[in-house]
């Protein structure tokens, strides 16, 4: 299936899996190098600890996905007692990978405009966006209405509903979570719904333009000098409490409306 994806164009191949530091994907980082060399880059994954990042680097990755258990639909942390929070993996993670020139995705977590900027900052060089994305207009799945709210489906990869979907020995819901050959079926995702938000025609140029302004009111005049401002202290992250966390959000109204863009 590779070699056929490479003879038609591809530059670029993601290897998805909950726990990226494995034999089988060193073993298939090493084979697409030493077959292919710089024809396609590997972006590998998932990984969140600095002993992962350095053994798929090593194999041969040309980037890395960092998250384990922190995406929107993903109970891997709360059944599976395994992973680490966000922030700190893409951290850890990015800091050591950027010592070997290698770029760093954050996937998982991102629910809004501040989450991809503290995700740059933190040291990601791009985001993924899967449920922040889910419910616009060219997401798969149809539209229903419950409560009067316009509602798309929603499912992990790790949902049983994802892999009863596909019950076949090429299951891409099973393999990514090492449970083709399980009788027993163990979900570390669930099902749900979202609300609709338009197209992403509006929507993606909705969240660069919020990303700008928050970079705005950083001081960053470009992304390129972001981790350098954040190495040198001038942007700094600093510890909330639960009274400033009330506060920095809307408090004190009756009632309100909340319109994120138009």
């Amino acid at each position: 299936r590779l070699a056929k994806l490479v003879d038609a164009g591809l530059d670029l191949v993601v290897i998805d899996s909950s726990q990226g530091n494995s034999s089988f994907q060193i073993d298939i980082i090493k084979h697409i190098k030493s077959t292919y060399g710089d024809r396609v880059d590997v972006l590998a994954g998932n990984v969140v600890t600095r002993d992962q990042a350095a053994n798929l680097i090593a194999a041969g990755a040309d980037g890395l996905r960092i998250g384990m258990g922190s995406g929107s639909i993903c109970i891997t942390q709360e059944v599976m007692a395994v992973g680490r929070p966000q922030g700190t993996g893409v951290f850890q993670v990015s800091q050591f990978a950027r010592k070997f020139g290698v770029p760093t995705v954050a996937d998982g977590g991102i629910g809004n405009i501040g989450h991809i900027a503290k995700a740059l900052s933190l040291g990601a060089s791009c985001v993924m966006m899967g449920g922040l994305l889910a419910g616009t207009t060219e997401s798969p799945g149809e539209y229903f209405f419950l409560d009067g709210k316009r509602l798309k489906k929603y499912r992990g990869m790790g949902s049983l509903d994802a892999m009863e979907k596909n019950d076949s020995d090429n299951s891409g819901s099973q393999a990514r979570y090492f449970s083709e050959s399980d009788t027993v079926k163990v979900a570390q995702g669930v099902t749900g719904a979202v609300v609709d938000k338009g197209s992403i025609k509006q929507f993606v140029p909705y969240l660069i333009t919020g990303l700008q302004h928050s970079l705005q009111d950083m001081g960053v005049p470009h992304l390129s000098q972001l981790w350098e401002m954040v190495d040198d202290g001038r942007v700094r992250f600093e510890r909330r409490s639960a009274a400033a966390q009330i506060e920095g959000g809307v408090h004190g109204l009756f009632s309100f409306e909340k319109r994120l863009y138009k």
